[in-house]
């Protein structure tokens, strides 16, 4: 199947008419037959039920139709995707991090590198469920992650970026917002949300505060979740820092305890291409230059 029989396809789905889908085509209407006809017989199955009226989606056709669109929209980001690539560049650097919020200063280190290295896009991709297993595949060039996902994964290189404090999250308006110290006693008579895909490390410190203040909880699915939940008031949270999307929603208050979530950037052991390493040495210094930053 070719990307024009996709087109007409997902054009008479649309319009279910056959003049009105060739028109907006700009083919004949015999053509568009003769795609269509080719099409089903390639797939083995018919797309449309003809009639006096037009024509209508086989309940076959309308779940083969659904997977042509993300097909067709993949297939369109990636010529743009490419167009834009051999216009400009000579090479990229993929980098994959869970969240927007997880490397705060990517932004500045992209704009910084660019005026260095004009000839290199910086492509970067956020993926919390599939973004190391897309590294590890050698789909990315470079993995943020929390230390403890990429233990004992040989033919990496580990370049260490901060140790992630953790944070009480709360209602702006809430009394222990901002509070200075703010100690693990402060908590008693709250409900802590806890779970929402927490690393090992804050799971545990989760855990002692539940057996030792007596504290309520409430399991969330994930940190959305949970950001959910203490929006609605029906408790509060610890996070560590490399989560706070900084848009002024919720109170990130610096919670007193020795527990951090160390966080890194990982590179393939064969790739050697000296720009990989000036990246991410870049983004080490950034880092390095604001110790004060909510990491």
């Amino acid at each position: 199947m070719n990307t024009k029989q996709i087109r007409c396809i997902l054009e008479l789905a649309q319009t279910q008419n056959f003049n009105r889908a060739a028109e907006n085509l700009f083919i004949s209407q015999p053509t568009l037959t003769y795609q269509l006809k080719a099409a089903e017989e390639e797939i083995g199955f018919a797309i449309f039920s003809r009639s006096a009226r037009g024509a209508s989606l086989t309940p076959a056709g309308a779940q083969f139709v659904t997977t042509l669109q993300t097909i067709q929209q993949a297939l369109q980001a990636a010529i743009e995707q490419g167009q834009n690539f051999s216009a400009k560049y000579q090479d990229s650097i993929r980098i994959v991090l869970p969240i927007r919020s997880a490397l705060y200063f990517l932004p500045q280190a992209i704009r910084t590198f660019a005026e260095m290295h004009p000839e290199i896009l910086i492509q970067p991709a956020f993926d919390w469920y599939h973004g190391k297993d897309a590294f590890l595949r050698q789909e990315q060039d470079i993995l943020f992650a929390m230390t403890y996902e990429i233990r004992q994964i040989p033919d990496l290189v580990t370049h260490p970026l901060f140790d992630s404090r953790i944070y009480l999250i709360s209602q702006k308006d809430d009394t222990l917002a901002n509070k200075t110290p703010l100690l693990p006693e402060d908590l008693i008579g709250r409900t802590l949300m806890v779970g929402g895909g927490s690393p090992p490390a804050l799971r545990r410190l989760q855990q002692e505060l539940i057996a030792n203040y007596h504290l309520d909880y409430f399991n969330s699915h994930d940190h959305a979740t949970t950001l959910t939940n203490v929006a609605a008031g029906r408790g509060i949270c610890l996070a560590p820092g490399f989560l706070n999307d900084h848009n002024g929603e919720f109170s990130w208050t610096l919670f007193q305890t020795k527990t951090a979530i160390p966080c890194a950037l990982y590179t393939h052991k064969n790739d050697h291409r000296p720009a990989i390493m000036e990246f991410v040495q870049l983004l080490q210094q950034i880092y390095r230059q604001h110790p004060d930053f909510t990491v």
